[in-house]
């Protein structure tokens, strides 16, 4: 997988417990979505259609930074399937912990909404 973005925890992006919240995980997995599937595509007209299960399998803290991972793993007539990875970076001992896993479908659109087939060149 392919490193897409990194971000740094915030006192604004935590929950009364001090774990991040997972709404504002969500937010930065569907901006790695759009710009890995742009950059393939080469057409930002995307709109995210669908967000598969996706498990909070530990809790971010603080301390740690975020690093989102992803790939591209199926193009259709009008949508890019791509698969993320959340991952919590320790920054005192280096060491990088699954976090969040997911599958974002997002969809090309035209200038009415409407989906439209997507043209890939060299």
């Amino acid at each position: 997988m392919k490193l897409i973005s990194t971000h740094t925890i915030l006192t604004s992006d935590l929950g009364i417990r001090g774990n991040m919240f997972g709404g504002r995980l969500l937010v930065w997995i569907d901006l790695a979505a759009y710009a890995i599937a742009v950059e393939k595509i080469k057409n930002p007209n995307l709109v995210s259609l669908k967000i598969s299960e996706c498990l909070f399998l530990l809790p971010a803290k603080i301390s740690n930074l975020i690093k989102i991972y992803g790939k591209i793993i199926a193009i259709g007539k009008t949508s890019v399937t791509v698969k993320l990875e959340a991952r919590k970076l320790d920054v005192y001992s280096g060491k990088e912990s699954l976090i969040c896993t997911t599958d974002i479908v997002l969809v090309q659109v035209d200038e009415h909404g409407k989906p439209s087939e997507i043209l890939i060149t060299a």
